[in-house]
């Protein structure tokens, strides 16, 4: 594994890097605590101390993450998961509570909502990067659409002064 580097000797595409792939980190973990029935604790720190720049074959390296950011996100999902899973159930339809839908979609709602809910980036990015997660774990399919309207409807509950 690497030694991170400061945030001053970062650019900002590598800040913005960061970011994205620890918003992919905090969908991943979510999930993985869930599946597990883990604590943010335990689940963040596996996170951080294993798989933040850790090399996974022949050399090629993961992404190091925001530790601010992959920690506020998951920590915000689960002190604000029955908020942000009420907000998930009215963007979908109807007979598709939360609760029914594909547990990866389910953590990156949450990750989303969590960001929505409790930071101070503007939608937007937050729709965009989320949509983008989608497609990295579902390349072949139309979940990516499908999150940017649920996460349309999740920012316009959460942040309706923005619109």
């Amino acid at each position: 594994m690497t030694t991170p580097a400061t945030p001053s000797e970062l650019s900002g595409n590598q800040k913005r890097k960061m970011k994205s792939a620890s918003r992919l980190y905090a969908v991943q973990a979510l999930y993985q605590m869930e599946a597990a029935n883990a604590a943010v604790e335990r689940v963040q720190n596996e996170f951080i101390d294993h798989r933040f720049g850790a090399e996974i074959d022949d050399g090629v390296e993961m992404l190091d993450g925001d530790i601010a950011l992959f920690s506020s996100v998951t920590s915000s999902a689960v002190n604000w998961q029955a908020k942000i899973d009420q907000m998930t159930d009215r963007a979908l339809v109807a007979k598709w509570p939360i609760a029914r839908i594909d547990p990866t979609l389910r953590a990156l709602f949450r990750a989303a909502g969590a960001e929505l809910v409790d930071s101070e980036t503007p939608f937007r990015v937050i729709i965009k990067e989320y949509t983008d997660v989608a497609g990295a774990f579902f390349p072949e399919g139309r979940e990516a659409k499908f999150v940017s309207a649920v996460l349309d409807h999740m920012a316009r509950e959460a942040r309706p002064d923005s619109f």
